[in-house]
């Protein structure tokens, strides 16, 4: 969900108008839009940052961290292998096209030239990294078929997270906005709004099941349909929960004491490919960066460990952005992350920059 649709990314090129920017300018721009931020970070056991840290928000897919957290307690208990051999048809089921923004022919494009596609398959643990790396919606949806969602979901509680709405996955949720009967988009957002979250989850869960099986479903699914209202309408009601839950994730994560080590070790692959960059090898013992990304939202979940020893947790998420803010902020998370990671007087800094 980092990326929606194909149409966003030709607004991509304007980018580099705000490339020339200081970390600053992100601060700024929480301080002045407090209403659609939340912050919260964390050094050591020490919170040096806390912005609307309880006010739930829509995750997109930095929600994908409990599924591949889910992916890894399974294969440290032999449930599955890293190794199993899973074919691309299977993930193509839940594949729609010029719904993800190219994520999905992305990460085919780059396991193609990494050759680790044999014939038509691949391994699990290529899946797994392809729904954390590129935003893959369709290997989420495999994944969340493969783990089941139960197990998934369980973790919420598994892990203490207070304030987190029901995971369901995210290729199904599109199919609630089509209408085999021809409804306005008033009256299929009126219906919508209708629908507890309950409902709501139990309805896409039964699409999803369909798509497993039921081809014809997949290509009676009508892009154009999909009208910008629906689009924030459905963004609005992607699972949410709160930077404070997040950072407490970030922090579980980062603890390497909360699940066993074999659990930990096929984490890390798939959620910390940070750490195959030499230089961050260099410095850190492990780090990672999760985001996701609609037109309205962006969330991001970051952690570290230095040589030394010092953890560094942060969870922040913007919500209701306009298309330019959208655009500007995604060119500036890159450089603030790397700082947060890796700068302590910076992070001092940011206790100024950003009071509560």
């Amino acid at each position: 969900m980092k990326k929606i649709f194909n149409y966003l990314l030709c607004t991509l090129c304007c980018a580099s108008l705000y490339a020339q920017n200081t970390n600053e300018d992100i601060t700024a721009f929480i301080n002045k839009n407090k209403n659609r931020c939340a912050v919260y970070l964390t050094e050591n056991d020490s919170v040096l940052v806390h912005i609307n840290e309880n006010k739930l928000m829509p995750l997109a897919s930095t929600v994908n961290i409990l599924i591949a957290l889910e992916y890894a307690k399974q294969v440290a208990k032999g449930t599955i292998s890293e190794g199993d051999m899973i074919a691309l048809s299977d993930i193509d089921r839940y594949y729609i096209p010029n719904t993800d923004g190219g994520a999905h022919q992305s990460w085919l494009a780059y396991e193609k030239n990494s050759r680790h596609i044999i014939g038509d398959s691949i391994q699990l643990v290529d899946v797994a990294r392809g729904m954390m790396m590129y935003n893959s919606n369709a290997n989420t949806e495999y994944l969340i078929e493969l783990l089941g969602l139960d197990n998934v979901n369980e973790n919420i509680s598994i892990l203490g997270l207070t304030a987190h709405g029901a995971i369901y996955p995210p290729v199904a949720s599109l199919f609630m906005y089509q209408s085999p009967k021809n409804n306005s988009e008033k009256e299929i957002l009126k219906g919508m709004k209708k629908l507890s979250e309950e409902q709501y989850c139990r309805y896409i869960f039964d699409i999803h099941k369909a798509l497993a099986y039921d081809t014809i479903l997949k290509q009676k699914y009508r892009l154009d349909q999909f009208t910008t209202n629906m689009q924030e309408a459905w963004s609005q009601r992607l699972t949410a929960s709160t930077t404070k839950d997040y950072a407490r994730l970030a922090n579980i994560l980062n603890s390497r004491s909360y699940f066993d080590a074999d659990t930990y070790a096929a984490l890390s692959p798939v959620v910390e490919t940070l750490m195959e960059n030499i230089n961050n090898k260099q410095k850190l013992k492990n780090a990672a960066i999760v985001g996701g990304r609609t037109k309205w939202v962006i969330t991001k979940l970051l952690y570290s460990t230095n040589k030394q020893g010092k953890r560094i947790a942060m969870a922040y998420f913007f919500n209701n952005l306009t298309l330019q803010e959208n655009i500007m902020l995604n060119e500036w998370t890159e450089k603030f992350d790397f700082t947060v990671l890796n700068d302590d007087e910076f992070r001092a800094k940011l206790k100024v920059l950003l009071p509560n």
